[in-house]
């Protein structure tokens, strides 16, 4: 029996700019995507309401007194769908404003076709659950009365109810709970869930403890599960079971 034709994926392209609109359609159209654009906030959630979404492309500067960092609080309030933001160069403090309301990643304009593509592969594919196997007991992590299913990327609490994070707040904590003691860098967790290096004055991974910490924490002022380590980067301090 043949096998059922995969799903296409869809993007949601948010952009004010006719043009980068039309270049993001084709490029992904042409590489086998389904491609959805608009140019602000009302055809964003009308969009949204007609058809599942797979990933978000979301421009931080659209016209008409609209701000990308407001939508995409409004998309993490109500949804996990990875978030790419599109950016200027310099915006550097509004990437870290970005990071820190949910998006996964951020994307400085002007940018080159194929790193948007790689950027969003590699978001797309951490998002997507694993295919459960007879081995997904080991692919369980427990600490401290939380559990960390890795095969079907959920995290819940000792009271058995879910925690929503991002694609960058679960591959963050994945890295870190597989090796609790071990103190990783900015560096090193840019690398490994990301896929790339830590740019300068890049904030990112920052950014994404300081929400997985709000989630996780008692205190997140205090945090006993994620801790800095001063001038090299963080640490996960957990306890098995």
């Amino acid at each position: 029996m043949a096998e059922p034709a995969r799903r296409q994926e869809h993007l949601l392209v948010v952009d004010d700019d006719g043009r980068i609109r039309q270049m993001l359609a084709r490029y992904f159209e042409d590489e086998g995507y389904r491609v959805t654009t608009v140019d602000g906030g009302k055809a964003m959630r009308e969009a949204m309401a007609r058809a599942p979404v797979d990933l978000v492309m979301l421009d931080l500067m659209l016209g008409q007194g609209e701000n990308g960092l407001d939508l995409a609080r409004e998309l993490r309030a109500d949804s996990d769908v990875p978030i790419i933001m599109l950016t200027g160069r310099d915006d550097v403090v509004d990437r870290i404003v970005g990071l820190e309301v949910g998006a996964d990643d951020y994307i400085a304009k002007p940018f080159h076709l194929r790193e948007v593509l790689a950027r969003a592969k590699s978001v797309l594919r951490r998002k997507a659950p694993a295919a459960v196997s007879e081995e997904s007991a080991a692919k369980m992590i427990r600490f401290d009365g939380w559990q960390l299913d890795l095969d079907r990327r959920r995290l819940l609490r000792p009271d058995g109810s879910d925690v929503a994070l991002t694609t960058g707040e679960f591959d963050i904590l994945a890295v870190m709970a597989r090796h609790p003691g071990r103190v990783f860098s900015r560096d090193m967790l840019m690398e490994l869930t990301r896929g790339r290096s830590l740019d300068a004055f890049d904030r990112t991974i920052d950014a994404q403890i300081a929400r997985l910490r709000r989630k996780i924490e008692a205190d997140p002022a205090q945090p006993e599960l994620v801790k800095s380590v001063r001038g090299v980067g963080y640490v996960f301090t957990g306890k098995a079971g």
